[in-house]
């Protein structure tokens, strides 16, 4: 018996080993690839680690509005994000926790939103935005975005706040709390690991969006971080070392990000609550 449970544990470590390496060789070839100069990138015969070992693509990045780029979406991103999860946050409670006419009909909507293509929308909210002048502008962005997240962040947290107990709800307004100061004090506060999740998630959306930014934005000292990796392509000439560069440096912040709101992100925090 135990060498059969031996036998089963390497054999599954010895397939998770060879998933992570299929995992992760797109990003090491992206780290070798932005060490190499382009001679080397273009050789016929590729290598695993770079002959001469070179900052040129970094520098080539810095000579560009790369840093205003990344600038730019941290903005755009940080403030779209917070204030969806706030718009987000009490939507979904008011779907989840109470109960009024149309609630079902509400909820179903959102998901709707949310499921709309992007190609059918950015007609009419360029010409939202120009309209206010907003055009060119990051400010465009603030204003477009949150037709991407706040209906995801909504949807998401709608079935986050039903799984927790309503008796948590009764307890709290037994003891004397008013619905805001229960869904302040004790709904949101139990609801971390889901917000934090929500809050990363839609981050990421706003960081990667493409679409929205290549129509509202043609200013380069405007451009986010997808716009600026796609100037490094001009026609069918691609620099791949500072593309390589900047792709890396674009996953930085989503993965600071996901370090950061980690210890949020604990499940079965509300178990033993009612008692």
């Amino acid at each position: 018996m135990e060498r059969n449970s031996l036998s089963k544990q390497i054999i599954v470590y010895a397939t998770l080993a060879v998933l992570l390496i299929f995992a992760l060789f797109p990003l090491y070839w992206m780290i070798n690839t932005s060490f190499k100069s382009q001679s080397e990138i273009y050789n016929m015969t590729p290598t695993f680690w770079p002959h001469h070992f070179g900052w040129s693509a970094y520098v080539k990045l810095m000579e560009k509005e790369f840093l205003v780029n990344i600038k730019n979406s941290l903005i755009v991103s940080l403030v779209v994000s917070f204030a969806s999860i706030i718009v987000s946050m009490l939507a979904a409670y008011a779907i989840a926790k109470l109960k009024f006419r149309g609630r079902s009909m509400m909820s179903k909507g959102i998901l709707y939103a949310y499921l709309m293509p992007r190609a059918v929308l950015f007609i009419p909210l360029y010409m939202l935005v120009s309209s206010i002048g907003w055009n060119d502008s990051i400010y465009g962005l603030m204003l477009i975005y949150p037709t991407i997240t706040v209906p995801y962040a909504t949807w998401m947290l709608i079935s986050y706040f039903k799984s927790i107990p309503v008796e948590i709800e009764e307890a709290a307004m037994i003891d004397g709390c008013t619905r805001l100061r229960t869904m302040l004090n004790i709904i949101f506060p139990l609801s971390a690991p889901g917000i934090a999740a929500t809050f990363i998630f839609a981050f990421t959306l706003c960081w990667s969006e493409y679409l929205y930014a290549l129509v509202v934005v043609t200013k380069s000292v405007d451009k986010t971080i997808t716009l600026g990796l796609s100037d490094m392509i001009v026609g069918d000439v691609f620099a791949w070392g500072p593309l390589m560069g900047g792709s890396i440096i674009a996953s930085i912040p989503v993965i600071i990000m996901y370090l950061f709101t980690s210890k949020y992100m604990v499940s079965g925090m509300t178990i033993g609550g009612v008692k």
